[in-house]
């Protein structure tokens, strides 16, 4: 007698037309077709974002180089890959795709929080979107270990550019001349 086998239910591949009709207040990612909800920041986690933004925000500022946004913004990468960084710089070169309230393309600077119920995703599945889709360079600041990593896009890949722990400086290698001493954003 043959045994019937029964295939396992294909999960919905989300779009950002999907994205798009959500009906709730609630904050989405769109990963690789997967809809992934995120959380509320915590106030350590936004005090962050507001220090590293806030000295960003100046250097673009000062020197014109574009314009920088907190989250939630969106950043529509493809079709099936939607997502929030905590802190996003677009140049002026590429201030032509924001359209609709939202970028479409990729940003050249990302900056991404991490917090213990988003490292793998920043750490792993983030990365490998933001190298792939062009990302020049992704930032990624680790709270709880008093760390930041520089990664600059070269030849396709990031490499690391900068890093500091606990004490000492980072430096930018999309924003020339942008500098941050880790000790004034991660206390």
């Amino acid at each position: 007698m043959a045994v019937a086998v029964k295939e396992k239910p294909k999960e919905k591949v989300w779009t950002y037309e999907d994205y798009l009709r959500l009906e709730d207040d609630k904050r989405y990612e769109v990963i690789n077709g997967r809809l992934v909800e995120m959380p509320a920041p915590s106030f350590e986690h936004q005090g962050i974002v507001a220090d590293i933004l806030t000295r960003i925000y100046l250097f673009v500022k000062e020197n014109a180089r574009g314009e920088v946004y907190p989250s939630p913004v969106d950043v529509i990468l493809s079709e099936t890959v939607v997502v929030q960084p905590d802190i996003v710089f677009i140049s002026n070169e590429n201030l032509r795709n924001i359209k609709r309230g939202r970028l479409f393309g990729s940003p050249d600077l990302v900056v991404e929080i991490v917090s213990p119920g988003s490292y793998k995703r920043d750490r792993y599945e983030k990365f490998n979107l933001y190298e792939k889709h062009g990302i020049r360079e992704y930032w990624i600041v680790l709270p709880g270990e008093k760390v930041i990593e520089v990664w600059c896009l070269k030849k396709g890949k990031y490499v690391l550019h900068s890093v500091a722990v606990e004490k000492g400086e980072v430096k930018s290698c999309v924003l020339k001349g942008f500098k941050l001493r880790v000790e004034e954003v991660l206390k």
